[in-house]
């Protein structure tokens, strides 16, 4: 037996088990506690420390993301949410139904990003109906991104005890 065969023979190429797969799990929570409603967080700090034309430049970038978000939502926002709906039917069902690995690793990664994208949009109609400005928008904006960082801790958990849930149930089960 030589070294790759070896390698290869303990390595599991399931999704749960799959370097990529974890990857794609850390750069899609990354980007989504980043980006608060399109509003890089970053351009909260800066505005929070600078003040002045950062502040200014800070609420004009959340009114145009917000208003932007609102915008789709009505324009299509029904066909978005039946098709996303039906999509995520599909994969929980392939996933938990069928037992289809790649489904659960989806499902359990789509899932929890759709909650924050929904909050997201709720958050975006509050901007629009009440402008925030200043600290309070930055305070807003601030508090956004703590319940998307605590939705994707624990997501990510649950995925985790998931997957190794998973894959120590096909080592036993020799599948």
């Amino acid at each position: 037996m030589n070294g790759y065969t070896s390698v290869f023979s303990l390595i599991d190429f399931g999704s749960f088990s799959n370097l990529w797969f974890w990857i794609a799990v850390a750069v899609a929570w990354s980007s989504a506690t980043h980006f608060v409603i399109g509003v890089p967080f970053d351009m909260v700090q800066r505005a929070r420390r600078k003040g002045g034309q950062a502040m200014a430049d800070l609420e004009a970038m959340a009114a145009l993301q917000a208003r932007r978000r609102v915008q789709i939502l009505s324009s299509g926002g029904a066909w978005l949410v039946g098709f996303w709906a039906m999509a995520l039917t599909s994969l929980a069902v392939l996933g938990f139904g069928y037992g289809h690995e790649l489904a659960q690793a989806l499902t359990l990664l789509l899932l929890p990003l759709t909650l924050v994208s929904a909050l997201g949009v709720r958050f975006a109609l509050r901007l629009t109906r009440t402008p925030l400005q200043g600290k309070a928008l930055a305070r807003a904006l601030t508090l956004h991104r703590i319940l998307i960082q605590t939705i994707g801790l624990t997501a990510i958990l649950i995925t985790t005890m998931w997957g190794t849930w998973h894959n120590l149930t096909q080592q036993l089960m020799g599948g």
